[in-house]
């Protein structure tokens, strides 16, 4: 899939002025329109067309985040979407606007569109983003792809291309019932994290089904309503397995 282009334009789907679980510290939240997963779980399906949203230059959405500059001093920006990465170039512009007034910058991301063939577009990434929340959806690139629609090899070459250059990662990991949680799948996550040296932290994120009230909005059939919310002691094995305490 192309990325979107057009210099100092993108298309944001919305904003959250008091963020306090993407990223450290509080944090202006902006949603990016456009997403090329259909991830089964997916609570923000109003993200995923690229046309959505509203077009917006890089300096209104600048002026935004500066309302609120006094609340986010100790936190940040966080990118998130939809996919980030699928507006480059205004991700780009936008990330360098504001490390130039000082803030701490954080892409939450699924590495999907992470091209082996664009890295220097890449390493110019990197020069502007502070932490990346990197999605690792399934460890299995059978089953990612049935949960998504895509195999995981770009993004599991991500999280070495961030490894390799030593940029912190924060790594997340939603928990599903019956697709996400099986240890043998939970175990081999954490094999493949431990190649990494550059996380900082394992979230286990617990599906929940809020998002189903959207699909029906938009007249779409919602995957997993059968599915129930993984319980406490899932997800608190989960987190063990995950961080390697079993």
């Amino acid at each position: 899939m192309d990325l979107l282009c057009g210099g100092a334009m993108g298309r944001i789907h919305s904003y959250e002025s008091f963020g306090t679980v993407d990223g450290p510290g509080v944090r202006f939240v902006i949603f990016f329109q456009g997403c090329p997963m259909r991830c089964q779980y997916c609570h923000n399906p109003d993200t995923w067309d690229i046309h959505g949203g509203k077009e917006i230059s890089v300096s209104e959405v600048v002026r935004e985040v500066m309302k609120y500059k006094n609340y986010i001093q100790k936190g940040g920006v966080t990118i998130t979407g939809g996919e980030p990465l699928l507006q480059m170039d205004f991700l780009l512009e936008l990330l360098s606007e504001l490390k130039r007034k000082g803030i701490h910058t954080c892409v939450d991301t699924s590495g999907i569109l992470f091209d082996e063939n664009r890295k220097d577009t890449y390493l110019e990434l990197l020069k502007v983003v502070d932490l990346f929340l990197l999605d690792i959806k399934h460890i299995n690139s059978e089953v990612h792809k049935k949960l998504t629609g895509f195999q995981n090899s770009n993004v599991l070459a991500f999280a070495r291309f961030l490894d390799e250059k030593q940029k912190p990662v924060w790594i997340r990991h939603v928990l599903v019932d019956g697709f996400t949680n099986h240890p043998e799948d939970l175990y081999a996550t954490r094999d493949f994290l431990k190649t990494l040296h550059n996380v900082k932290k394992v979230e286990v994120l617990p599906y929940h089904a809020m998002g189903q009230i959207k699909y029906e909005k938009m007249g779409l059939d919602y995957p997993l309503k059968h599915v129930n919310a993984p319980s406490k002691e899932d997800i608190q094995r989960a987190r063990e397995i995950l961080e390697g305490e079993v």
